[in-house]
């Protein structure tokens, strides 16, 4: 059994339905509802009467209810007993970062870190955006690894957690090349004749960034929805088979364009894509959680490195100011 069932449980009962929950939780409501099975399924009793309308329990559900908040509570303390006493972690940094970070960002970051910091011992978990923030919050990780986007922002308490912008990525449209090196499918299609689209599923990170893409496009786009999935991998494995089209991380396709096995569905253009800032968090160190040596040596380093390219970007925009004279 997970920890994150009874959560959607407790969420669930307090709120008599499935897509609102679902939205809390920040996961899309085919996968909230699997959760729920697969908490039924362990404990082997059905919790929800999906009989009536709205949501409610059954009498198992009601009993279970109450026990939940109490493991819920004991887990939460437990976990509050033990966070200072895992000496034999504290030579290792744990990351919290949403799955396509995990695969994209991740792996390029640590092989950098290696030259210019030294070797670390990394724990990553590869979560959905709310998860992995719930980690952090909830003190399951050292280091969160996250977009950003002001549309989207992670409500983060700046009182109690620090952050440091790592670099910036740019959500665009993609399709298959054919033999000749040009995309199958091209933005924006027509009312006729829309484009095949493989979508985000509801309430994933980068569902919400496409949607702004929509909602903001100067010139309308003519979809047809033909996939829907959780990851941004799965959307680039279909339109690599030819599916559609699928908005990706610029970072997730750097291969498949250098061997011109997808290109730029956009014809080049601007107006349908967004950037996002890549940004790491981390829990602000007090008396009471100190943290550990080794993060807070890392994220000197860090904060370094980004104070200097803040300083090297400003003195090349002096260089650029016409009419000024340089010394």
């Amino acid at each position: 059994m997970e920890t994150k069932w009874l959560e959607d449980f407790v969420s669930l009962a307090e709120t008599n339905s499935f897509s609102r929950s679902a939205e809390l939780r920040h996961v899309t409501q085919p996968a909230f509802s699997r959760r729920i099975q697969s908490l039924e399924a362990w404990l082997g009793t059905d919790l929800i009467d999906r009989t009536s309308y709205p949501t409610r329990l059954t009498h198992a559900g009601e009993v279970f209810f109450e026990q939940a908040i109490v493991m819920l509570g004991q887990i939460n303390n437990a976990r509050a007993l033990l966070r200072g006493k895992r000496s034999s972690t504290q030579a290792t940094i744990d990351f919290a970062v949403p799955h396509t970070l995990s695969l994209t960002y991740m792996p390029k970051w640590l092989t950098g870190l290696d030259a210019n910091f030294g070797e670390i011992h990394a724990r990553l978990l590869a979560l959905n955006v709310h998860d992995a923030v719930m980690t952090l919050v909830e003190g399951g990780c050292d280091l969160l690894l996250c977009y950003h986007h002001p549309h989207q922002p992670l409500l983060l308490d700046p009182a109690q957690y620090d952050m440091i912008t790592m670099g910036s990525e740019v959500l665009r449209a993609y399709a298959r090349c054919n033999k000749a090196g040009v995309p199958e499918f091209v933005l924006p299609g027509t009312a006729a004749a829309p484009l095949p689209f493989l979508s985000y599923a509801n309430n994933a990170y980068l569902g919400r960034m496409v949607d702004l893409i929509l909602n903001d496009a100067r010139t309308p786009l003519h979809l047809e929805k033909c996939y829907e999935t959780d990851m941004a991998e799965g959307l680039k494995m279909m339109a690599l088979e030819g599916r559609g089209v699928a908005f990706l991380p610029e970072s997730a396709v750097t291969r498949e364009i250098r061997q011109k096995q997808l290109a730029r569905a956009d014809d080049g253009l601007a107006q349908w894509e967004v950037s996002m800032e890549i940004r790491l968090y981390r829990e602000r160190p007090s008396a009471q959680r100190p943290g550990k040596l080794l993060v807070s040596r890392l994220w000197e380093h860090l904060n370094q490195a980004s104070l200097r390219g803040r300083k090297t970007v400003s003195g090349a925009a002096k260089l650029a100011v016409p009419g000024k004279t340089n010394p």
